[in-house]
């Protein structure tokens, strides 16, 4: 696979890119109140011979591709996710390292607000369809994620409820998000940290619109549902993660310093 280029912004994402890997850098471009912050990050730049820039508003704003660039963006060199395999869910078995699936997921900002919760609570993976309609870890993503893109490894499936039955086969507890039918999600403090008793668990979570895909419901160990009021159908596919990722994950989550995310 053949490094891609893409940009990074945001003052979080970027200290957390350069903190996990400052070689892959290619340029720096920021604006004149954000130089006065990241002094130690343009000297380490200097030391790899990077190119780093101070420019004005319009620049900075070309460069990015968005007016939301919080006064700097890195130009990084980054390979394209790869894919899962059996042997991979294997070993997640083995270590107890919980993750989560998508399932046709299309809209970048949900990732990478998923991503930041992922993060927060130390859920190292991420698991998406490989089709073209299915969001990516870009530009949008990794500035909404604030860094968290920088703690969570992201991989692709061709066929997502095939990859699920491999999970469960794996040992996995399959928990398919569903937005009605689902037994009440409940938490599990011991669950998904190394050391402890429990099964692992996967958590798939399906299109902003249709929700989980019929046959990928059906490869789930079961499905969960969050109960609500009933004035309201649904939430939003980032918050009705955060919830879930909370009762999954438990109390605990995993005790790692998530750093800036």
């Amino acid at each position: 696979m053949r490094n891609e280029e893409l940009r990074i912004c945001g003052l979080a994402a970027v200290q957390a890119r350069f903190k996990r890997d400052a070689s892959s850098i290619v340029r720096l471009y920021f604006d004149a109140p954000t130089s006065r912050k990241i002094g130690a990050m343009c000297k380490g730049l200097a030391g790899l011979r990077k190119i780093y820039r101070c420019v004005e508003p319009p620049e900075l704003e070309k460069v990015s591709g968005t007016v939301h660039h919080g006064g700097i963006v890195a130009v990084v060199a980054d390979r394209p996710p790869r894919f899962a395999t059996a042997a991979d869910a294997a070993q997640w078995a083995q270590r107890k390292e919980p993750l989560v699936v998508f399932d046709h997921i299309g809209n970048a900002h949900n990732l990478g607000a998923i991503v930041r919760t992922m993060a927060f609570l130390g859920v190292p993976r991420l698991v998406i369809g490989g089709d073209s309609t299915a969001a990516r870890p870009g530009d949008a993503a990794y500035r909404v994620a604030e860094g968290g893109l920088e703690f969570v490894e992201v991989l692709f499936a061709n066929d997502i409820p095939a990859f699920l039955r491999t999970l469960a086969g794996a040992g996995f507890d399959v928990v398919g998000a569903a937005t009605r039918g689902g037994r009440s999600i409940a938490p599990r403090p011991q669950a998904g940290r190394a050391g402890d008793k429990g099964a692992p668990w996967a958590l798939v979570l399906g299109n902003e619109e249709r929700g989980l895909a019929p046959e990928t419901a059906a490869a789930c160990t079961r499905l969960a549902t969050i109960p609500g009021a009933g004035r309201m159908e649904s939430l939003n596919v980032s918050a009705a993660a955060a919830i879930f990722l909370h009762n999954l994950a438990g109390s605990g989550a995993s005790r790692q310093p998530t750093g800036p995310a």
